[in-house]
């Protein structure tokens, strides 16, 4: 009985490692691309990454909100990388003096996320995230992310321009083994799905390409290294970006914790201490990806749907495996080893993990009965929330660098227009 617990143990560990590492994989390679990185500051990149994802998501199930919920590379730090990148060379910064600032901006954004903690200013918003406004942002987080994931699992990354047959039959292979085994497997088989998707995924994709992963040379051993940008250089205008980003930013905080508890079953008589806790230890884990020139984290909302996918809702399997996270990033060779999950591989199973979310976003929609009134609100964010999806990113090349960060992102267009019209449209 003792080993059929450990097993059980280092499995469910194991299978929360693999969604670490697979949410923490692509985005540095996005970044690595805009600023035109060579391999190996992509490896130290990613290393870096790593690192601060396994910290960033053991400091807050420990001392934060105390959840199961991973800190993972932030899409909105995406956006501000690429706009800052396209901004300061038009205006003949540098690419390497655009990375110095952006640690610069993580740093700052970080203290006021800290201030907004500790001095318990985060709660006050926790009254705006009714259903409608956290469905809409579950639904809309959906929307903006599954081009990506569709993207990688039909192989169009890179330089590819059209479906690569291959690597898209084994997607969809994966894809179908993680939602097949956690719908309609019982016991260990439903609750590793995503595992045993990744592994059978990896595996079919090495003897069909026949080749495995190469390690190259790398030192066995090395610590992440600290300003790996370059030391930090001060802008006054980091100073707005940073404060509107992180009022934007603790709407992960509670989208996150809000999906968790929901798939967790709890009554959410504790959110507000969650919510306090969680903003303070999320400007900690911004100030340490300033520090480590990695990019900032947030609490993602996925995590409610592994969990809702496997299953698997004890927090220990989970500090485990952040821990494991961390101490993988210090032996390069095995960074570069695990970090070689073919794409549209790990691109499947983050999409399985989705369909879990989609049914959150539902539920808390319809939570309370769609009216009029809601019905519009709702269909006005969505419309202009995924229409600016679509736009291109140069439409708004001509505003002010703070209006660009937050219009060219659709997710934050249609929260920020739930959370106007609800205030304004009140109920009779």
């Amino acid at each position: 009985m003792q080993n059929k617990k450990i097993v059980q143990f280092s499995m469910e560990t194991i299978q929360w490692f693999i969604f670490l590492l697979a949410s923490s994989v692509a985005l540095p390679i996005v970044v690595g691309a805009i600023f035109e990185m060579s391999f190996s500051e992509v490896a130290g990149l990613m290393q870096r990454t790593f690192f601060i994802v396994g910290l960033a998501s053991l400091l807050q199930s420990i001392i934060g909100h105390r959840m199961p919920i991973m800190e993972g590379p932030a899409g909105i730090w995406i956006s501000i990388f690429s706009v800052m990148a396209a901004t300061g060379l038009q205006n003949g910064t540098s690419l390497d003096g655009t990375l110095q600032l952006l640690e610069t901006t993580m740093i700052i954004t970080g203290v006021f996320l800290f201030l907004f903690g500790i001095f318990k200013i985060s709660q006050y918003i926790l009254p705006i995230f009714t259903p409608l406004v956290t469905g809409t942002f579950f639904f809309l987080l959906t929307v903006q992310l599954s081009g990506t994931f569709l993207q990688g699992m039909l192989g169009l990354q890179g330089d590819s321009a059209h479906i690569q047959v291959k690597e898209a039959l084994i997607a969809t292979f994966t894809f179908i083994v993680v939602l097949g085994l956690s719908i309609f497997a019982k016991g260990w088989l439903s609750s590793y799905s995503m595992f045993l998707g990744i592994l059978f995924g990896w595996i079919i994709f090495i003897v069909v390409e026949g080749q495995a992963p190469v390690i190259g040379n790398v030192a066995l051993f090395a610590l992440p290294q600290v300003f790996a940008f370059g030391e930090p250089v001060f802008d006054l205008s980091a100073i707005p970006i940073a404060f509107i980003t992180a009022i934007i930013l603790i709407s992960n905080v509670v989208a996150s914790v809000v999906a968790v508890d929901q798939t967790l079953g709890n009554t959410g008589g504790e959110r507000k201490k969650e919510i306090n806790r969680g903003t303070t230890v999320f400007g900690i884990n911004h100030g340490l990806s300033g520090m480590f020139s990695s990019i900032a984290n947030v609490p993602l909302s996925t995590s409610a749907g592994f969990i809702g996918l496997t299953g698997q809702k004890r927090k220990k399997p989970f500090v485990y495996a952040s821990l494991l996270l961390m101490v993988i990033a210090f032996f390069p060779p095995i960074v570069t080893y695990i970090s070689s999950i073919p794409s549209p591989v790990a691109n499947a199973a983050l999409m399985a993990s989705f369909v879990q979310l989609v049914g959150l976003a539902i539920r808390n929609v319809t939570l309370v009965p769609l009216d009029n009134r809601r019905v519009t609100i709702i269909g006005i964010a969505y419309l202009i929330g995924m229409g600016t999806m679509f736009l291109p990113a140069e439409v708004f090349s001509e505003l002010p660098l703070l209006v660009q960060n937050v219009m060219s992102n659709g997710l934050l267009v249609g929260t920020a227009l739930v959370i106007i019209l609800e205030q304004i449209w009140k109920e009779k």
